[in-house]
Order: structure tokens, then sequence, then C-alpha cells
């Protein structure tokens, strides 16, 4: 009898959705390469099923209407066979019209269409990555940091580590965080397509090897209510597409920002409240964000401050002559029940918007008072907030497809509908096990 290491693996092909969650259809290997040309069925009211599993009706897509996930060829990550388990290989595809043209509500395709307005209209490209922290259930009280929280996770830990390793990732750091159970991952920085890529199959890993070991996860934002919340954070340089070279250090301008990073980033904090109802989109995001939590105490590009909504990053002082290479910026009011296509393509639609439009943000060095946060643009406090803030903000509802616009309004008015009557533990409970 043949073992599962020794069986061929299965083929996911996959998408991630409004909620934050991989969907797709399985394919023996024998289909591989038929399906790598030509995708899979897929339906249109999929991207209308809310992170509870329901799909939101009534709907923009009703029982009609067909769809291809027509998967990438570089997009991919492979999970080992285990004892009883095939291997299986993630695909993240394109979901795509009948004739392989590009749907506009594909997550990716708003991405791949931010990444090229970027390039055209200003000639830069986008250099990125995803930092995310997530809880462990059941891990003993540690010291924060410590190696003993890390040997905690093990053999999970190392298992990850490997399989990012073989997968391409570049793993930079794995660490035991702040809270007890809660833990950090970091990747190299990559391409706009690849690093948002990336990101949604390192959680797909994450969940996948945690149950290979027996342990429950979770990349909820916030696990119980007065508890240590899980953030991502993305970190964003510009690169010239004709010189190559990043462009947003400056030693002469303050914060060491260049002025097109300085526009950048006002563009973003002139879109942050809309921004947050993408980047921060579930009913427990807004116990994570907030003043004194460490995470966004406000809309403001802070230096040395991890409660900006867009952080200026140090640079090695040790090494001045690589400074412009490692200088970027990091935004902080993401959490991982978004989709890191709309998050990363949105970040990038503000900041050009910025470039094109705003003057260079004001630099807040150090921490800032209650007084200085009282002058500043306040995060909106909850979910129901950031949804009416992106419906206010015309400019960026120009930039969604309508249809996908509408589809993801009701997709987290349901999600909403579904957790009204929970109380803060109860619905930190339920999100917990959802994420």
């Amino acid at each position: 009898m043949t073992s599962t290491h020794d069986s061929p693996p299965i083929h996911f092909v996959a998408t991630c959705d409004l909620a934050g969650h991989l969907r797709g259809r399985s394919v023996p290997a024998s289909a591989r390469d038929k399906v790598m040309a030509s995708g899979v069925g897929w339906v249109p009211a999929n991207l209308a099923i809310d992170a509870f599993g329901h799909l939101v009706e009534p709907n923009e897509f009703g029982a009609s209407g067909d769809l291809r996930l027509l998967p990438s060829e570089t997009a991919r990550l492979e999970l080992a066979a285990t004892e009883g388990i095939p291997g299986t290989v993630i695909h993240l595809a394109d979901q795509t019209r009948l004739d392989g043209s590009a749907w506009e509500c594909c997550p990716r395709t708003f991405l791949r269409s931010a990444l090229a307005e970027l390039e055209s209209r200003a000639g830069l490209r986008i250099v990125a990555a995803f930092e995310h922290e997530f809880h462990l259930h059941d891990s003993p009280s540690r010291p924060p940091f410590s190696l003993a929280a890390l040997r905690d996770a093990e053999p999970f830990g190392s298992a990850l580590v490997n399989t990012l390793e073989a997968n391409g990732f570049a793993p930079e750091t794995w660490l035991a965080e702040y809270g007890d159970g809660q833990y950090e991952i970091t990747v190299a920085p990559a391409s706009g397509m690849t690093a948002a890529d990336r990101a949604v199959l390192l959680r797909a890993a994450v969940r996948d090897l945690a149950t290979r070991h027996g342990r429950r996860v979770t990349f909820s934002p916030v696990v119980e209510p007065e508890g240590i919340g899980n953030g991502v954070h993305v970190h964003l340089s510009l690169v010239d597409v004709t010189t190559g070279k990043p462009v947003l250090f400056d030693p002469a301008r303050p914060g060491l920002l260049s002025e097109v990073g300085g526009r950048f980033a006002a563009g973003i904090l002139a879109h942050g409240a809309a921004l947050t109802a993408i980047s921060a989109p579930s009913p427990v995001s807004y116990l994570r964000l907030g003043p004194h939590h460490w995470s966004t105490g406000g809309i403001f590009l802070g230096e040395r401050n991890r409660e900006a909504f867009v952080r200026v990053c140090p640079v090695d002082a040790s090494r001045p002559d690589r400074a412009a290479d490692g200088f970027h910026l990091e935004f902080r009011a993401a959490d991982a029940t978004a989709n890191p296509h709309l998050v990363l393509g949105m970040l990038i639609l503000a900041g050009l918007r910025g470039i094109e439009q705003e003057p260079p943000a004001r630099v807040w060095s150090g921490d800032l008072s209650e007084s200085d946060l009282a002058t500043l643009p306040a995060l909106p406090a909850s979910l129901p907030d950031a949804l009416a803030a992106l419906e206010a903000d015309a400019t960026a509802c120009k930039w969604f497809d309508p249809v996908l616009l509408r589809t993801y309004l009701s997709v987290k008015r349901s999600e909403l509908a579904q957790v009204a009557e929970l109380d803060a533990d109860a619905l930190c409970r339920r999100l917990s096990d959802v994420y």
C-alpha cells in the first residue's frame, strides 16, 4: 500500500476572499498541468460569503454566472505530507471571466491595477512585507520575548520556519511576542504582488502546521477584551522604475523622509479613516486600535512612535552608506482579518493620490501628548464607523469597482449583524474561533 508520504500531492487552487479566508477547489496531481493552463470553475456569489461562512442575502450575483480560478505559477505554497495527510500545493489564483479576461471584483486584480497605476503615473514600484502576530492557545505564561516561550512553541515553530524557507519566503525572524502565547513571524520584503500573496499563504501555513502539531492558533485581532492584540504591520518602500533605486530616504528632510515619501504618507493619512474599513475589518479590530495599545493611537505620521498610523522606521546608523536601502515606512492599522491584496492596493492608491495632490505630511517625532493627539484626525471607533467613513470618502470609493465595493460592505454588515447581541467576551471568543 502506498503511504501518504509517497503519494503525489493534491493541488488546491485558491483565492483569498473579502473576509480574509482562503477558499478554493482541489484537483489531483494528474490534472495539474491542465488546471494551470485553464483553471477551475468558480462562482461569482462566492465573493459574498462572510467570515462565518454565510452567503450574504441578497447579494449582487444571485445564483447566476460563472468564473474561472486561474492559478499563478509563482504564488504557491507546498505543505509536506504528514501521517495520514497527503502533501498539498496551494496555488493562489485570479478570479477571471470564462474567456480568461480580468474580473473587476477579484482582489488580486484590484492590487495588480493599483501597482500598474503607481508605475505608469509616478514611475515607482512598491516593495513590501507583511509582519504577522498570532496566538497559540493553551500556551503557558512565560516572560515576554523569552527563550522559554519560544521553546514552548516547538516543534511547530521550527516546522513553520523550515516550511517558509523551503518555499522561498525568506523568513527573517521568529519570536515569542509580548502576550502569553503570542508569536510573530516576519519575512523578507518582496515586490508588491508577491508580498501580498505571501501574506495569504503564510497564514495558511501557520494554521495548517499548528493543526498538524496538535496546536490551536488564531490570528484574531483580540483574543480577550483586555488582552494583547494581534496586528499585521505592512512595511513599504518605493523604488524608481527606471534606476531601480529606493526613493524614500533624504537625510536633509525631517525624519529623513524624502518629499515623495512624505507625499505618499500624506495620501495614506488623508484617506486613513476609510482605509481602516479595509485594513481592520472585523467587529473586534477596534478593541485593539486606539491610544495606549501600542497599535495605532491616531492618524499621524510618526518617527520612533509605535502608535503612529504610519511609522518612519529607523535606519542602521552603523551603515550610513546603506541607509537608503533599508529605509521604509510601516503601516500599523491592519490585522489578519483583512484581505492583503485589498489592503496593499488601497495603500498604494492612497499614497499615489498623495504624491500627486498632497503636501508632505508632518513627521511627529517621539511620543505625542494627549493634547497633540486631540488635534489630529481620530481613528474610527468601531467597524460601523469605519464603513461609514469609507462610504463618505468619494475618492476612495472610486478606486473600487462598484459591485466589489457594495459586496464588501454587505459582507461586513452581515458579520456585524451576526454578532450584534454578543458581549465583549463572547465576541472575542467567536472571532478567535473564526480566525
